[in-house]
């Protein structure tokens, strides 16, 4: 007896410190409660095709982590996130396009933006035999899609890529073919640097193109640059590298040519982020800097503030806050930019500002 009765004593502290230090490793107020009881939870969200290789990666990471929470999201288009959320057929939407104030005021409740990450909208292109990544200038951009420059290699081409030879090739022009919020970024940039575009064809995740052919989902419009010799595509940065198809480089508004990376997407975010306003809609493309890529955008989490079923609720905001904290960590190894500090601070106020009920689900 003399000899168990210490160690059982031992065994108790240690089983009171354990259980102390199990208490206090607990989720803390941004950290989303437990769903009560382990009960499952079933989530549906749907929209944009820009972020979906990282939300796929953050739903399965987060499996492993919250096993009775299952999350189906389908890549069908920022255009018809936003209006699945808006008649409420599923639990989340997605947009790269925060919704317009016309758009707001006929959802059957209020909806937050929650931003996810950064992304680069990428001009992917289809020329054999260049070795050379090419140069595109805002105004060669434009008169590409345009129809006035319809060749590889025209003179506006030609004398912005010396020494690359191009050849005299017709330029096919590929375009979202549904509604997108890649499309909105790619057209907001257009229409800031040329004004023949803002008038003729303007933004939006749909718009009348002078000319090409349409596809469907950042996805198929990489299948259409990938089959067709000639073509020209602009695509969230992911599917270009996960696809190996050259990316050029765009002139920025310090008139340096940038490649979309990592660090330039992330340099378009910050010179933004502290006039990041409160409701989270923004656009960051052609921001100033050295370093910055032109044509970049945030994607979104669409989500109502009043929740209709509490443990639903607390299962996406558990999720949201996991995503936009440790979840940027797998944003940067897909080249999506994670969230300026600024940003996320941000969006914990509104992760907890979502109720269900009349109770709030972050504690």
């Amino acid at each position: 007896m003399t000899i168990r009765k210490p160690f059982c004593v031992v065994s108790l502290i240690l089983l009171m410190f354990s259980m102390f230090f199990s208490g206090c490793s607990g989720n803390k107020e941004g950290n989303a409660n437990q769903n009560e009881a382990g009960k499952p939870v079933f989530l549906n969200g749907a929209g944009a095709s820009f972020p979906y290789p990282l939300y796929s990666r953050w739903i399965h990471e987060y499996s492993r982590i919250e096993s009775n929470v299952t999350i189906n999201y389908q890549s069908i288009g920022s255009g018809a996130g936003i209006e699945q959320i808006s008649k409420r057929v599923i639990d989340f939407g997605a947009s790269d396009a925060p919704i317009s104030d016309e758009k707001i005021q006929t959802m059957p409740g209020e909806i937050i933006h929650i931003p996810t990450a950064v992304g680069a909208v990428a001009i992917t292109y289809n020329v054999p035999g260049l070795t050379q990544t090419l140069n595109f200038t805002p105004e060669l951009l434009a008169n590409i899609y345009l129809g006035k420059v319809t060749h590889w290699n025209d003179k506006e081409l030609a004398d912005i890529n010396p020494g690359v030879n191009l050849p005299h090739r017709d330029i096919l022009v590929v375009f979202r073919s549904d509604g997108s919020g890649t499309t909105n970024i790619f057209t907001d940039y257009l229409s800031r640097v040329n004004p023949a575009w803002e008038k003729q064809v303007g933004m939006g995740t749909s718009v009348q193109w002078p000319r090409g052919v349409g596809a469907k989902g950042s996805e198929g419009i990489t299948r259409q640059v990938q089959s067709s010799i000639g073509s020209i595509g602009y695509v969230e940065l992911t599917y270009a590298l996960m696809n190996k198809i050259p990316v050029g480089r765009v002139q920025n508004i310090s008139g340096r040519f940038v490649e979309p990376t990592l660090q330039s997407t992330s340099a378009a975010a910050a010179s933004y982020a502290a006039r990041m306003p409160d409701d989270l809609r923004v656009s960051i493309v052609n921001t100033p800097g050295d370093d910055t890529y032109p044509i970049a955008g945030y994607t979104y989490i669409l989500l109502y503030r009043e929740q209709d079923d509490i443990a639903k609720g607390k299962a996406l905001v558990n999720f949201l806050w996991w995503s936009t904290h440790d979840g940027e960590k797998i944003a940067t190894d897909l080249s999506y930019a994670p969230l300026p500090p600024e940003v996320i601070a941000k969006v914990e106020t509104s992760l907890k500002s979502i109720s269900s009920q009349g109770k709030k689900l972050l504690d």
